[in-house]
């Protein structure tokens, strides 16, 4: 009997100490989470690179990488990859105590494609206990892969014709789906979007514009990238999903993400931002 409760004596100890040990060392989610950008940090590589591969034929190396000026608490970059206008892959890493982030891939095609690739590069830096902030940069490229054409432009035109064609279809649908009055909002690609925000979006400051990239960054990794999450509760691989359009509110109140499913159901996020004049 005696050795009976000595036994249950010590896995309560362990039971306890590993309870302790959980509290004072939380679990690392893979996540990213915006928190006030530290001017004094900074990336001193962000970059995202297309390539047509010679050898195997037909392939393409898809690669980013970004180094930070100093190690951080957590290290995240998440990447997207578009083929005509819809998503064809994802790529996306974490490290805690680190500077860097490299992501490879390699892939196949058969088909004439214009290819766009988006990367958010973002570090979670942790001063004390009470204080957290952020570092952010993007970074993008596309290229053209093409089956032999004797008239590579005018396959390269009609090529983003359509595709424009279609994304312009697709969310006129989910404006009209969703009754939104497009004069409320700035509107852009996401892939424009990228662009413009690596300096000052129209009519923000530097500093309105990192945090309106740090919360849409925070949604769609969480609401798009990681699945997308769906009005009732369902979520849904984000494959073959349109290229969303970012819409932020004139009001600086919140933005949103318009984007439809593979199925061609439409879908809207919305993110509130922490922007005033």
């Amino acid at each position: 009997m005696k050795k009976n409760y000595l036994m249950l004596g010590v896995f309560i100890i362990v039971i306890l100490a590993f309870t302790i040990h959980q509290y004072k060392n939380p679990k690392i989610q893979e996540s990213i989470t915006y928190f006030p950008i530290d001017p004094n940090v900074s990336f001193k590589t962000a970059q995202t690179i297309l390539t047509v591969m010679n050898n195997p034929a037909n392939t393409i190396l898809w690669k980013e990488h970004s180094t930070l000026d100093r190690k951080a608490y957590l290290r995240q970059d998440a990447a997207l990859l578009y083929a005509n206008g819809r998503l064809i892959d994802q790529l996306w890493n974490w490290k805690q105590n680190t500077a860097v982030i490299e992501q490879e891939k390699r892939m196949t095609l058969d088909k004439n494609v214009l290819l766009q690739a988006i990367t958010f590069h973002h570090a979670e830096l942790h001063e004390n206990e009470n204080q957290i902030f952020s570092s952010q940069a993007m970074s993008s490229d596309q290229t053209f892969f093409l089956t032999a054409h004797a008239d590579e432009e005018n396959v390269k035109k009609q090529l983003v014709q359509q595709i424009e064609t279609m994304l312009q279809l697709s969310w006129n649908k989910g404006l009209r789906h969703f009754s939104i009055n497009l004069s409320n909002y700035q509107a852009y690609p996401l892939s424009e979007f990228n662009e413009l925000a690596k300096d000052s979006l129209p009519g923000f400051t530097k500093p309105e514009t990192a945090t309106i990239v740090g919360n849409l960054w925070e949604g769609l990794y969480k609401n798009y990238i990681l699945g997308i999450k769906k009005a009732e509760g369902a979520i849904e691989n984000p494959k073959g999903s349109t290229l969303p359009l970012i819409l932020i509110a004139t009001d600086k109140t919140h933005l949103l993400v318009l984007t439809e499913t593979a199925l061609g159901e439409p879908i809207l996020l919305r993110q509130m931002i922490a922007v005033n004049d």
